[in-house]
């Protein structure tokens, strides 16, 4: 066979069979892509802010609750959210309540949960929902949201955000928060950290899409103090709402980080009560960074003498 012809008969091969392997490899591709789908891709999140007291009432004490909405574009499922940060109005007398009177710590709800703590350090009371994507399917887990009070650092109220989930993922992480001061309409500001918690093998992160707290007696807060030797129960007082609202109602905002690195924010005011009633005098404490201290205990409220 002349040199030239074997060339051109070996280059023909050479090509066929090149594109023999990319027509397999194709095929592959594809039913892998049949039979292990990938995973919704995370989209751009966007969040939803509400806030409420209960009960509405300028000068008294009341509970406070907020809640979250995490949403991304249909059939996507948010990225994971990494930091929160939240501010809330000035002269809310988060700072001066009878609130976490006593303290709990990290190691006790790693190792314990929140059944370790004492029961007059509980703040609060919440819970949330997370979604996990999983090939083709969105798992939804809940778990337990509990809020208490820790040892103040440099004179700021200290707060740690527990979260306990069981199925299907078991998972109880713990968040340092401290309360600080806010800029200007705001009055206090605190940030969270968020760790990721793992989900199932081979599966993202699990990524929160709904969280609701209720920070107040509202929670179904129980306390004990020894009255003249015997041991009474009572209801602590909540937060002190001012005497006056400020202008268009109370701001609340909130600034999401995802894993992704993408950010979103949302905000929300809680529109003035219609009549203001004056509780007690005094000047109030708002979120300036001065602790409470730990150690005085309001006034009991609806005592119930053991």
């Amino acid at each position: 066979m002349p040199r030239t012809a074997r060339r051109t008969h070996i280059d023909t091969v050479t090509v066929a069979r090149r594109a023999q392997r990319a027509a397999t490899t194709a095929l592959a591709a594809a039913l892998l892509a049949v039979l292990f789908p990938p995973a919704p891709a995370h989209a751009e999140q966007t969040i939803k802010l509400s806030a409420a007291f209960a009960p509405e009432r300028l000068g008294h004490d009341s509970s406070l609750s907020l809640a979250f909405q995490i949403a991304a574009p249909a059939g996507a499922v948010p990225s994971p959210v990494t930091e929160i940060g939240f501010r809330y109005p000035r002269n809310l007398g988060i700072t001066s309540t009878g609130l976490g009177i006593e303290h709990c710590t990290v190691t006790t709800l790693e190792l314990v949960g929140p059944t370790g703590c004492p029961a007059d350090s509980l703040m609060g009371v919440g819970s949330a929902t997370g979604e996990i994507a999983f090939g083709p399917e969105i798992i939804r887990e809940g778990a337990a949201i509990t809020i208490v009070r820790a040892a103040n650092e440099d004179g700021h109220i200290a707060m740690l955000f527990n979260a306990f989930a069981t199925s299907p993922v078991q998972a109880n992480i713990v968040i340092p928060g401290l309360l600080l001061p806010g800029p200007a309409p705001f009055g206090g500001h605190i940030q969270l950290n968020v760790p990721l918690v793992e989900s199932l093998p081979e599966a993202p992160d699990v990524a929160a899409v709904q969280i609701q707290v209720t920070i107040g007696p509202a929670a179904g807060l129980r306390y004990t103090e020894r009255v003249r030797g015997r041991t009474v129960h009572y209801t602590p007082r909540g937060i002190l709402l001012p005497d006056r609202c400020p202008h268009g109602g109370f701001p609340f905002e909130a600034a999401f980080t995802f894993q992704d690195g993408s950010t979103a924010n949302a905000e929300t005011r809680v529109p003035c009560p219609r009549t203001a009633r004056r509780r007690r005098a005094g000047p109030l404490t708002g979120s300036t960074g001065h602790a409470a201290s730990s150690s005085a205990r309001m006034p009991a409220a609806a005592a119930t003498p053991v």
